[in-house]
């Protein structure tokens, strides 16, 4: 089955701080819907938005959210939890005079795709979940998402079927 692909802008800001070892840190700010065709995107495009004294605030609109059926369950966690959220994967430019000098790779609204991204040793940072995308989320799970059904698990009894008899007097000899 084929990704439903949504369109959508992620925000970065840059906030001084007093630090010997660096002058700012760079995060994720915003995850907004945008009313495109996401084959229309241009990921390489940033757009600065203010850079005011301790702040600095970068858009990059051309940003595709891709969500998968077999990510029901993580989009269900996500839905469910006391605060849902995006997440967004980015990195450091390589060229340390480039601006900005971050960039988002993946946004996803999955709790275990951004786990998995975590477990690989990815800088993933999470944003609180915009209405518009809460909206086109709530209807995929509802359509995509199936409980895995609950098993009885058997415990092992050691006891059972006089498979395991204990030999107290140490001649071979069960006794009862």
């Amino acid at each position: 089955m084929p990704a439903t692909r949504i369109s959508v802008s992620v925000e970065f800001e840059r906030l001084a701080v007093a630090s010997r070892w660096v002058d700012a840190r760079w995060q994720p700010s915003r995850v907004s819907y945008v009313d495109r065709d996401p084959a229309d995107a241009d990921e390489s495009a940033a757009e600065r938005i203010d850079a005011a004294g301790a702040l600095e605030r970068w858009r990059f609109p051309g940003q595709t959210i891709e969500m998968h059926p077999s990510e029901a369950e993580g989009y269900y966690l996500n839905l469910n939890s006391p605060d849902p959220r995006s997440f967004v994967m980015w990195r450091r430019r390589d060229d340390p005079d480039a601006e900005p000098a971050v960039y988002p790779v993946v946004v996803t609204l999955s709790y275990n795709q951004a786990a998995r991204m975590m477990d690989g040793g990815e800088q993933v940072d999470s944003v609180p979940l915009d209405p518009d995308l809460r909206a086109m989320l709530e209807p995929y799970v509802a359509v995509h998402y199936k409980p895995e059904p609950r098993r009885k698990h058997k415990r092992n009894d050691p006891f059972a079927d006089g498979a395991f008899v204990r030999d107290r007097h140490g001649d071979g000899k069960a006794r009862g």
